[in-house]
């Protein structure tokens, strides 16, 4: 058996005794309302209240110090101001304590002063093995065990549900928002961890422990910022591993990356992208809304997430039908035809009915409730669809038809259990619970319906997906003291094994024609110089040089152009390359995430791709798969493959040539800043690709 990673909760989690700092007597008070919450719904543990001016709190015998307990408690609740608190941790630490959660604000929130007091605290818990959730935090609740360490009023509107979701949320008030809100929806959230300035305990840690509970089937987490990358993708990977869908709200989508103008792949490259990227890359399904989420992990609560998911449709209402199948093409979700030999055979039942998908039996399946049973029958059976979405619109709820419509239905879900069946009906709360009692998720609005059904298709694909070909080897990295200029960024590359078109660094017209000569015309001319890592932008590539006297006339107007565009620029001379034709242009990248290390890029290259952005990202490094799929992820992949009578391109070598340059970025360290390799022309298929335009961005070396 594995070794459970984040057993170390446990304690926070499941204690077997709790002490309260600053226990009160009002039940309404913070420091009152966990004890009245955990005696009402039953904590099977000791409450050990501690209040120096008080013998008994809320029934219970109080004490006056935490070295006066009779015991030493698994965790404790901090509802002690200021310094205090940090007092109350280190006395808890020392006393042996497993386990503290700290409610008290005005630390690293604050300022600086805060920071440092959050700092102390932290120290202190570490020194002794004690975790410690806060400071600034609402608290938690775990209510299989009937533990509240928590203050939270939302509880006033009704306790936690049984289920099988659990929430991870940094923000205690957005996550007890997120657990009223399912509590509203009938949906259970025995579980929900509110992480506030995670001195110690992460939103990471709550989703990996989770993620190795046996009670928890779905998580679902609302996020603000990542502070260290190493647990939060472990527990991503560990929840990936278990089939434990992860649907999470991650807000503050911030354009910081767009500040690091110096490469074209900083600037596309912003910090909610690369975020989108490392959730799509462990299967995370981001939800824009309160909604959305909780639509999707309760959809997710059936437990079906097909790796190939594939979108069947029933309605009374062809608008109803055009509706859902505009809302499918926006997220991608495939809606094949019925077979044509189940449409012929529908049709003669129905003559007037349209059954390609959606499948629209019309208001005549009311006059004969039978019809119902054998368009959604065929459907399922012949049609093979991974997802049903089912549209009745308030005929649904209507009491003259819902007993039959919910017995055709219910007979088809019988008999194919292993299928996501979704229903968009309006209808009353007694009625929902009847169809959701059948096997169906009930959606007033039927695209959200889709989102859902979408959602569980991602979860099944990263679940599916079988570990990528390792990263190909590269020697070690070793950067200059500060950026190079493109020829000698070129080298650094082929030590890398990345390939560059045939060039020459020449110091006169003279040396520039006679490169010329050798490569055969015509060629390209580029300004050469560390300063100037955008040549496009200020005339310095030109193209098409077919003549010695076209080269002189060019280096001359290279020179001239760079001292105009910037005086002050170190001018190493001009690079003279083969021009290669019939490729097609890409732009190969790497930007540095402040917290998850190098992340590369690619699309379609050129001038165009900042205003296109036609991209996808990946964390550094992977293998030459994940490279493919990337290629295949674009857009305009087509062009790559021979659309329109193209010859295909070399994508096998394209792939490579990323993989490598992954390895590359991973092995130079965190003095790497950027890689622009744009273009990369890429010959038809058997032919390589060439990187014709390189830019390495370093770090100064500190001297």
């Amino acid at each position: 058996m594995t070794a459970r990673r984040f057993a170390s909760l446990d304690c926070l989690l499941a204690p077997a005794s709790v002490a309260v700092i600053g226990a009160s007597a009002d039940p309404l008070r913070i420091g009152g309302r966990p004890i009245a919450n955990m005696l009402a719904r039953g904590f099977a543990g000791r409450i050990l209240p501690v209040n120096p001016k008080r013998t008994e709190v809320q029934g219970l015998p109080a004490w006056r110090s935490v070295a006066a307990l009779p015991e030493v408690p698994d965790a404790a609740i901090v509802a002690v101001p200021g310094e205090a608190a940090v007092e109350a941790v280190a006395n808890l630490a020392r006393a042996g304590v497993k386990a503290a959660i700290v409610f008290t604000a005005g630390f690293a929130e604050v300022d600086a002063a805060g920071a440092a007091a959050q700092a102390r605290m932290a120290a202190d818990a570490a020194a002794h093995g004690m975790r410690l959730l806060g400071p600034n935090c609402l608290g938690l609740f775990n209510a299989r065990a009937g533990f509240f360490p928590i203050f939270s009023s939302s509880l006033e509107g009704g306790w936690p549900l049984p289920g099988r979701i659990g929430i991870a949320s940094q923000s205690g008030a957005y996550g007890t928002h997120l657990f009223a809100a399912a509590r509203d929806r009938r949906m259970g959230t025995p579980v929900c961890v509110t992480t506030g300035n995670e001195a110690d305990v992460s939103v990471a840690d709550v989703i990996g422990w989770l993620a190795e509970d046996d009670e928890t089937d779905v998580i679902a987490a609302y996020v603000e910022g990542i502070a260290r990358a190493e647990p939060f993708l472990l527990a991503l990977e560990v929840a990936r591993r278990a089939r434990k869908p992860i649907v999470m709200m991650k807000v503050g989508r911030s354009a910081g990356g767009a500040e690091a103008a110096r490469s074209h792949t900083a600037s596309i490259a912003g910090d909610d992208a690369v975020t989108d990227a490392v959730l799509a890359e462990f299967g995370v399904v981001r939800a824009r809304t309160t909604d959305a989420l909780l639509d999707i992990a309760q959809m997710a609560t059936r437990r079906i997430y097909p790796a190939r998911n594939t979108l069947g449709v029933i309605t009374i209402s062809g608008g109803g039908g055009v509706l859902i199948a505009d809302a499918a093409a926006d997220v991608g979700l495939e809606m094949p035809p019925m077979p044509q030999a189940t449409q012929a055979r529908l049709r003669e039942r129905l003559p007037f009915c349209a059954p390609r998908n959606p499948v629209d039996c019309t208001a005549q399946a009311f006059n004969d409730m039978s019809l119902i049973g054998t368009f959604t029958e065929a459907m399922v059976a012949e049609g093979g669809y991974s997802s049903v979405l089912a549209f009745f619109s308030q005929t649904g709820g209507a009491a003259s038809i819902a007993p039959g419509l919910r017995t055709q239905l219910a007979a088809t879900m019988a008999r194919h259990p292993d299928r996501l069946y979704a229903l968009s009906v309006l209808a009353s709360s007694e009625r929902i619970r009847d169809y959701e009692a059948d096997g169906s998720v009930v959606f007033e609005d039927p695209t959200r319906a889709v989102v859902a059904l979408h959602a569980m298709g991602q979860f099944g694909a990263a679940f599916a997906r079988p570990p990528g070909d390792p990263p190909p080897l590269v020697p070690s990295v070793v950067l200059p003291g500060a950026t190079p200029d493109e020829a000698a960024a070129k080298r650094l590359l082929a030590t890398a094994g990345i390939a560059s078109v045939p060039e020459r660094l020449c110091a006169d017209a003279a040396a520039a024609v006679a490169a010329a000569a050798e490569f055969g015309w015509p060629v390209v001319m580029k300004i050469a110089s560390p300063d100037i890592l955008h040549k496009s932008e200020m005339g310095g590539v030109l193209l098409d040089i077919g003549s010695a006297d076209a080269v002189r006339k060019g280096f001359a107007t290279l020179i001239a152009r760079a001292h105009t565009h910037a005086p002050d620029a170190r001018i190493a001379g001009v690079l003279v390359a083969k021009q290669i034709k019939g490729a097609v242009e890409c732009i190969l990248g790497i930007q540095r995430d402040p917290v998850f290390g190098p992340v590369a890029l690619f699309g379609l290259g050129g001038v165009f791709v900042e205003v296109l952005r036609d991209v996808v990202l990946r964390r550094c490094p992977f293998g030459e798969d994940e490279a493919l799929r990337m290629i295949g992820a674009i857009r305009a992949a087509p062009l790559l493959s021979g659309a329109r009578g193209r010859s295909p391109a070399d994508r096998a070598a394209l792939a490579v040539m990323l993989a490598r340059l992954s390895v590359f970025a991973a092995q130079a360290g965190p003095r790497l800043r950027a890689v622009d390799l744009n273009p990369v022309l890429v010959l038809p298929e058997g032919q390589g690709a060439w990187c014709a335009d390189a830019v390495i961005d370093v770090e100064e070396k500190a001297t």
